[in-house]
């Protein structure tokens, strides 16, 4: 598909163009000096034939005044190569601020908008993003004020032929129709082929980062040369998108500099015509001559061009994160003090197209120990997320103690919302660190370490080569210690609401229990909300709530909900008692007061 083709690709384009805009602003000095450094040597370049012209006729009348106009000259040349280099050492300096504010414009959007939106973008494409397409982007402010100050020796050169001879004007000026057809052909053709190229790069950087996240998945099923052929399946694709970008501006290229020779002669030969004629001098013509090549210098503007559309095609690229929707925040630094009372009121969440929450209503009374069950795909996850906002909603609110959690900021909201998940990522120089990790104040080694005790990790930590300071990188973790260090730090920082999202499914069932315990013990008091496939779990939760097809089926304790066979069907289980104990402590309590 070709950019003309998407019906998107115009929305695209002025993304990018308002990104481009965007940075240029942020280095607006450096990009207006390097504008005011190149016109200077831009008028430098036009004002150094007539120097040169009339010193050379100076020089041939033997008068003093030619020194003078010689020294002129020398300066002038001086100037225009020290603009040049201050040019090109301004557009460096522009180029690699406005690639990093790209770069830290697009990890912010990454990572501000809800994770469902930043998932949308495979590893290997950000990374390409980020990397080689924010540099070719970064280009653009330093490349367009370049070319626009590119133009003048051209322009300025053609309108300075006419005032040195209007007869050598008018021989070059025959062929600049050519040379203007050949120059947007190039514009056109290269903005296609650049995007093609860039297009098939993303999708080769998407699947190789996708072999190497799942790399021990295939050295086990042994398809490492499949992945490889799969990987650089496109790569015929790339090559062929490279030589035909290369070939648009190799022939565009060749096209003008065939003309331009051809125009100088044409303005040579009929100077010398006017020089044989008496018309014009021999300082006339040098200029005439001089001139005719800063007018031909147009084909120049080509590489410049081709820069411009080159980084516009990658800052659409780019402009993708950009446009990532932020999750709003609030500006209350503080909740109101309560126990924790989650509600839910008319929550509907959709999601490409289909609704996946369907107007749920539910209130979680503070203190409470909630199991969410369902079977796969009935919206658990989801719902976890919401009560987090980890994600909006499209319809309804969500609210802690009365207070809407989007008028929090996000500080707030994190020191009263804790989250573990299945597989946590940890971050941090070390294993304490990592169970640490979170928004201030930072928790003492003696937090840490009871976190880690109510999570089960304490044991296995203390074995580890430096105990709580070991590298993470030192630390090899089965899946089951990670859910442990992710359920620590969670435990770390629980507040009046902390939700754990299946974060015990990798544990055995003694540690399993032992978390369970904790969460009524061995952690801050608050609400809990936990997303389980364990019967075990449910059982010892004060309220069961019971998802099906993204609707709240039933609330109660588990003891209630085991009478219903479909409930018992969630766990697999057939018609035998249910496990463990009936009610969590309160029970009761907790199952009157949900409404779903």
């Amino acid at each position: 598909m070709t950019p003309t083709d998407d019906p998107g690709g115009a929305a695209a384009a002025r993304s990018a163009d308002r990104a481009l805009r965007a940075a240029a602003r942020h280095s607006a000095g450096r990009t207006a000096a390097v504008f005011g450094c190149s016109l200077a040597a831009a008028c430098a370049a036009l004002a150094e034939p007539a120097v040169l012209g009339h010193c050379l006729d100076l020089l041939l009348r033997r008068d003093p005044a030619g020194t003078r106009w010689a020294l002129l000259c020398a300066a002038l040349t001086l100037a225009e190569v020290l603009l040049d280099a201050l040019t090109t050492r301004l557009t460096g300096s522009v180029d690699a601020r406005s690639a990093a504010w790209l770069r830290r414009r697009g990890l912010a959007a990454l990572l501000g908008t809800a994770p469902h939106h930043a998932e949308r973008h495979a590893p290997g494409e950000v990374a390409a993003r980020f990397t080689a397409h924010a540099a070719g982007a970064g280009t653009v402010p330093a490349a367009a004020a370049t070319t626009a100050t590119a133009l003048l020796p051209p322009l300025g050169g053609l309108a300075a032929l006419f005032l040195v001879d209007v007869w050598t004007g008018l021989a070059f000026l025959v062929g600049l129709p050519l040379l203007a057809l050949l120059l947007r052909t190039f514009a056109r053709a290269s903005g296609a082929s650049v995007g093609r190229y860039q297009e098939v790069q993303l999708a080769m950087a998407g699947r190789l980062a996708e072999a190497l996240a799942g790399a021990r998945t295939v050295a086990a099923a042994g398809t490492a040369d499949r992945e490889a052929a799969r990987i650089l399946a496109h790569l015929p694709e790339l090559g062929r998108e490279g030589r035909q970008m290369w070939r648009v501006y190799g022939a565009a290229t060749a096209r003008t500099g065939t003309l331009m020779p051809l125009l100088l002669y044409v303005v040579l030969a009929v100077g010398g015509l006017r020089l044989a004629a008496g018309a014009l001098g021999v300082g006339g013509l040098l200029a005439a001559v001089r001139y005719a090549g800063l007018a031909a210098g147009v084909g120049a503007v080509t590489g410049r061009l081709a820069a411009v559309v080159r980084g516009r095609a990658a800052a659409r690229r780019t402009a993708a994160l950009l446009d990532l929707p932020e999750l709003p925040r609030g500006d209350r630094r503080r909740a109101p003090a309560g126990p924790g009372t989650l509600e839910l009121r008319g929550v509907r969440v959709e999601r490409a197209g289909r609704t996946v929450l369907h107007d749920v209503d539910l209130r979680i009374p503070g203190g409470a120990t909630t199991a969410v069950v369902g079977r796969s795909g009935s919206g658990k996850t989801l719902l976890a997320a919401v009560a987090g906002r980890l994600t909006t909603c499209d319809a309804g609110r969500v609210l802690l103690d009365g207070t809407p959690l989007e008028e929090l900021t996000e500080g707030a909201l994190r020191r009263e919302v804790g989250h573990a998940f299945e597989r946590p990522a940890l971050f941090g120089d070390s294993v304490g660190a990592a169970i640490a990790f979170g928004v201030p104040p930072e928790p003492g080694p003696d937090a840490v370490r009871a976190a880690a005790r109510a999570a089960g990790a304490d044991t296995f930590v203390r074995r580890l080569p430096d105990g709580y300071r070991t590298p993470l990188a030192d630390a090899p973790m089965s899946g089951g210690e990670l859910q442990r260090l992710g359920l620590a730090r969670a435990f770390c920082h629980a507040g009046r609401l902390l939700v754990l999202d299946d974060a015990t499914s990798s544990l055995d069932t003694v540690t399993a229990r032992e978390v369970e315990r904790a969460l009524v013990d061995g952690v801050r008091a608050g609400t809990r909300l936990v997303v389980t496939h364990r019967a075990s779990t449910a059982a010892r939760a004060d309220l069961v709530v019971w998802l099906d097809d993204g609707r709240v089926r039933a609330t109660g304790t588990h003891a209630r909900l085991w009478r219903d066979p479909a409930y018992r069907a969630v766990f697999g289980a057939g018609a035998e008692p249910p496990p463990e104990r009936a009610e969590g402590p309160g029970g009761g309590p907790a199952a009157r007061e949900a409404v779903g």
